[in-house]
């Protein structure tokens, strides 16, 4: 699971770049990997199929993860903005279909 979690902090260098801490647990009841990026109190953990998983480690990106990436840092940066109202914890977030898109 660390190369996973060093692969994703690759391609998605934002991340990095923010200071967003990534996590990853493997859920084999739904045979997905459950990522959890947090930053402070603020945190969103998502679903990342097998398959995108797989697919990532071969260098191929999964489209759904980054929207959540984007998603993460914008509501973050809104979040720190004087005057803005803090931001709400996202817990789960399903998603079914294909999620991996090959670029």
């Amino acid at each position: 699971m660390k190369a996973l979690v060093a692969k994703i902090r690759d391609m998605y260098p934002e991340v990095s770049q923010h200071g967003i801490s990534v996590g990853l647990d493997f859920s084999s009841e739904k045979n997905a990997y459950l990522v959890k990026f947090s930053k402070g109190k603020h945190d969103l953990t998502t679903h990342l199929e097998k398959k995108d998983a797989d697919d990532c480690m071969n260098n191929i990106k999964c489209v759904y993860l980054g929207v959540q990436v984007g998603q993460f840092l914008k509501n973050f940066e809104e979040a720190e903005e004087p005057g803005k109202s803090q931001l709400t914890t996202e817990r789960h977030r399903e998603h079914r279909g294909n999620q991996g898109v090959r670029v």
